[in-house]
């Protein structure tokens, strides 16, 4: 796998969804909190198509294979805060 041939915006571009900086953040942001151990594909989001491809990508260790992996990363876990940000008190 080659993660240099794709970026992250080139994933949802395949996927057909906007891959604008503001659209991935919203994508992400109204889909975080996919449950622990349920498979990617298997989100309740995706199109048949979509889901196939995500499917694909993983069993075949494709060059999307990775960036499939950081989407559902970034899908199951809550958003890192920059550093130095303290929460409110």
């Amino acid at each position: 796998m080659n993660n240099a041939i794709h970026r992250f915006s080139d994933l949802f571009s395949q996927l057909g969804l906007p891959n604008d900086p503001e659209s991935i953040a919203n994508f992400l942001a109204e889909n975080r909190g996919m449950a622990h151990g349920m498979r990617l594909p298997e989100a309740p989001y995706w199109s048949a198509a979509q889901a196939q491809f995500l499917s694909e990508a993983l069993h075949q260790d494709a060059d999307w294979s990775g960036w499939v992996d950081r989407l559902s990363h970034a899908l199951q876990n809550p958003p890192r805060k920059p550093a130095g940000i303290k929460p409110k008190a």
